[in-house]
């Protein structure tokens, strides 16, 4: 199994970059883990949300393998707690799937990446900016994998 976290934006502020650094190589060996920074499309006034959104879109798509499980991030995705968590990462390693979770830039992910995800999760109901869903999400995928190994970080 190989885990791989494709978000938009490529300019993180320094605690986004050790944060996510710091889980990233906690999960690396175990869950296959990478991350891709896609470049953000170039806001300007002439140019709508929507437009930037699609075109970030495009990149997502294309970094896609037609065999990957696609697993988008969204606000009205389906709540997972981190024991829901760890049975979906100890399937995916059981069937040997790739799977790539999408992150979508400030203005979310592309009609097309929905459609193409097999499924939406949600961290939580709040929106949550995308650099700080880096953060979170990479501690829950330890989290979730220390869970899987019998460790006593899961405090149930």
């Amino acid at each position: 199994m190989k885990l791989r976290l494709i978000s938009i934006g490529t300019k993180m502020p320094r605690w986004v970059q050790e944060g996510v650094a710091e889980y990233s190589k906690r999960i690396v060996g175990d869950l296959g883990f990478s991350l891709l920074e896609l470049p953000m499309a170039k806001r300007t006034k002439t140019q709508s949300a929507e437009v930037c959104r699609e075109k970030e879109g495009e990149a997502i798509l294309a970094a896609l393998n037609q065999a990957d499980y696609v697993v988008s991030l969204e606000v009205l995705g389906k709540p997972l707690d981190t024991p829901g968590l760890a049975k979906r990462l100890e399937h995916f390693k059981r069937e040997g799937r790739n799977v790539c979770l999408l992150v979508g830039g400030p203005d979310g992910l592309s009609g097309a990446c929905a459609a193409r995800a097999d499924e939406s999760w949600s961290l939580s109901a709040l929106t949550l900016p995308h650099p700080l869903v880096r953060v979170l999400l990479t501690e829950q995928l330890y989290r979730a994998s220390s869970l899987n190994k019998g460790h006593p970080y899961h405090r149930a």
